[in-house]
């Protein structure tokens, strides 16, 4: 087993979930500017594409700084001959760790035998992972993962435990529920005892609906896990890592430094994007206070980035 970067972590470890299109490293670098996770990741890329002749694009979407070590490349696929050549790449990339998504819902993922198709599949995801293991060098291998796919499957995750994988993060849905549905804490508990008892040495974190670090260090504790990985409470909040700042208790002013910050950063990394993306980041960070409608209405009505900077610049 590689553990590599993993050994050093205090835990409990609390990481950035990868979010398609949110964590990018414009976002990154604008949390790292108001408190840290333990641990970055991208979000998912398709093995398939890094390892055919059109990469150039994914690997935009793998760019970091040095600031932002420890990060991991997440990748997916159903062809462990990419898996092999996609882990070979963010080797050479510099990356700190590879992982694999075996655990995402979108049917033209499942339709690929990725994702989370990959939990009635136990064969094929023994193959990707020893790929990944053999194309990632001393870079540690693991995993994110659901509960089940229609049903909570303990077998699931013994199967990964027995791996060599070094750490293992367990969403607290099955494939099938989408997030109306509420995360369950307790199956991730009794996912992670098992894990524990095959693999003691494996990390195991848990990951949904956990909205700070206050409720995320209350749930290592309660349900036995090595730390949590959090994600859409990030939205409009790059604080959230950052113990001693609550954003209700943060001026609107320093809010609006905060997102005009995080734009400049789009703009001077991902030009390349569609700016639109910085709108849902408009939506979330410019909300909670009084009389921020007309600013947020404003910002949703922009056309390019230029034209929004203007207006944050003017309220900050």
């Amino acid at each position: 087993m590689k553990i590599g970067f993993w050994k050093k972590l205090k835990k409990p470890v609390f990481s950035l979930a990868p979010m398609a299109d949110v964590t990018d490293s414009a976002f990154r670098q604008t949390i790292l500017k108001f408190g840290r996770p333990a641990v970055f990741f991208t979000w998912f890329i398709p093995a398939d594409g890094l390892a055919s002749v059109g990469k150039q694009n994914l690997l935009k979407d793998l760019f970091f700084v040095e600031k932002e070590h420890p990060i991991v490349a997440q990748i997916f696929g159903a062809n462990p001959k990419n898996i092999f050549l996609a882990s070979k790449i963010i080797k050479e990339l510099g990356f700190d760790g590879i992982d694999i998504n075996m655990g995402c819902p979108e049917k033209k993922i499942m339709k690929q035998g990725a994702g989370a198709a990959l939990i009635d599949n136990p064969n094929l995801a023994k193959k990707i992972i020893s790929a990944a293991l053999s194309g990632s060098g001393r870079l540690p291998v693991s995993v994110k993962t659901r509960l089940g796919n229609k049903t909570t499957s303990s077998s699931w995750i013994k199967f990964l435990a027995k791996t060599d994988i070094a750490a293992l993060t367990i969403h607290g849905r099955l494939a099938k529920d989408d997030s109306k549905y509420p995360a369950d804490w307790f199956e991730i508990k009794k996912a992670a005892a098992f894990a524990k008892k095959i693999n003691p040495r494996l990390l195991v974190f848990g990951n949904g609906d956990v909205k700070n670090l206050e409720e995320a260090e209350i749930k290592s504790e309660l349900y036995h896990l090595d730390g949590i990985m959090l994600g859409r409470a990030v939205f409009g909040n790059p604080w959230l890592f950052n113990k001693k700042i609550k954003k209700e208790n943060i001026p609107p002013k320093k809010i609006i430094q905060a997102l005009l910050l995080h734009l400049r950063l789009f703009k001077k990394y991902h030009s390349y994007k569609n700016p639109a993306l910085m709108k849902k980041h408009f939506n979330a960070y410019i909300s909670g206070w009084p009389k921020v409608k007309n600013l947020r209405i404003k910002l949703m009505k922009t056309k390019n980035l230029s034209e929004a900077e203007k207006i944050l610049k003017f309220f900050s």
